[in-house]
């Protein structure tokens, strides 16, 4: 059986899917990009800034879920800039310093909102 999570911490959904779903032990998260929770409205910065929203997100809707960073097994990374693969590193290893989970990177033409970085994860609870 499957549960929506739901969150006010993280932006609200921004089409029609969910912020998380939960099934079984795992939840799933939908991909964040680098909204403000409570506006919706894309965080003006570079790489680094923007990938700190988005974890703090992903953070947001982990706590609804019962979970935590640390239950996370596998993300996608998904950028449009090839030389922000490092400084979005940088910010992603303070969120998974210890055991991190399994991991795809990819580059795209573009992202909604014109976001630099999305990341989407699976947590295991």
């Amino acid at each position: 059986m499957k549960k929506v999570i739901s969150t006010k911490d993280a932006p609200e959904a921004i089409g029609p899917y969910s912020q998380a779903v939960k099934a079984g032990n795992f939840v799933f998260i939908a991909g964040q990009i680098a909204l403000q929770p409570g506006t919706n409205t894309m965080l003006e910065g570079d790489i680094a800034a923007q990938t700190e929203q988005v974890l703090q997100n992903m953070k947001a809707i982990l706590h609804a879920a019962g979970a935590d960073m640390s239950s996370v097994v596998k993300t996608h990374v998904y950028l449009t800039q090839p030389e922000d693969f490092a400084p979005m590193n940088k910010v992603y290893a303070n969120y998974f310093s210890s055991d991190p989970p399994a991991r795809v990177t990819v580059f795209v033409g573009s992202l909604p909102k014109n976001a630099l970085v999305e990341i989407d994860a699976v947590a295991q609870l």
